[in-house]
């Protein structure tokens, strides 16, 4: 199929913007309504939108009529309550699918790793049309935690670490990446994340606020990186034994959710 994409993630696959000032904002996620949503990790999430406008997070292409990630409806109860929320994820003026904040509790390198898994974005997506890409806005100051992407699940050598202080914000095809986010703690992450059509709209948004890939990755010893390695191997193949055990093959894990 042929879809519309923004040039700007032709190469990398990812931008980092500028830095918001997330300090000037007040902390409007502490005040809404979430719901049990599992997560790569230990999650919740607050609904923005949703399918029809409910209280619930789940995948457009599960109701009827199904349909892509886009054309998301407002929940009035969280939108109302979080209008700065609300302003930076219609800002691009691009079409907005699901839009939800999570909020992900501390968790290891290891499980980060274990929990890497690509989204379904553009599942039913009409051909000819924008591919559907997501941002991520950290809300929460976690300076010392990351965005983890991967093109290879397994191969370190193709990771990307992006250091998530409050007002980061990054762009990204998650239907190209293996993502997922190791977050140190010791409090919650909470993060904006945003689906949104690539178009020109998209590419004028990312060019204004200059995004472009990030220049050095987040440094980690690659002793530690392999032990990690080693811990996610041996997660997956103790999960194999035990789906075997029952008589059932064990399947990419796409995580389509978050």
């Amino acid at each position: 199929m042929s879809y519309l994409r923004s040039a700007a993630f032709d190469e990398a696959g990812y931008v980092v913007l500028d830095s918001y000032d997330q300090s000037k904002d007040p902390q409007e996620w502490l005040d809404l309504e979430f719901v049990d949503w599992k997560s790569s990790g230990d999650t919740r999430f607050a609904p923005l939108t949703s399918a029809a406008g409910e209280m619930e997070c789940n995948g457009f292409w599960n109701h009827t009529p199904p349909r892509t990630d886009k054309d998301g409806v407002w929940v009035t109860a969280n939108a109302e309550k979080a209008p700065h929320l609300v302003a930076r994820a219609t800002e691009p003026g691009a079409n907005l699918g699901r839009c939800r904040v999570i909020e992900l509790q501390p968790n290891e390198y290891a499980s980060a790793l274990y929990n890497l898994h690509q989204d379904d974005n553009n599942r039913l997506n009409p051909d000819g049309t924008g591919w559907i890409v997501r941002g991520f806005f950290n809300l929460s100051d976690d300076p010392d935690s990351v965005l983890i992407l991967r093109e290879d699940r397994f191969n370190p050598d193709t990771e990307i670490r992006i250091p998530l202080a409050a007002g980061t914000q990054a762009i990204v095809d998650t239907q190209r990446f293996w993502h997922a986010v190791w977050h140190r703690g010791p409090e919650p992450r909470y993060c904006l994340i945003t689906s949104w059509e690539s178009g020109p709209e998209l590419d004028a948004y990312v060019a204004s606020h200059h995004g472009a890939p990030q220049t050095a990755n987040y440094p980690l010893d690659s002793a530690f990186v392999e032990d990690a390695q080693t811990e996610v191997r041996r997660r997956l193949a103790e999960r194999a034994a035990a789906l075997a055990a029952k008589g059932k093959a064990p399947t990419a894990d796409r995580g389509a959710e978050d």
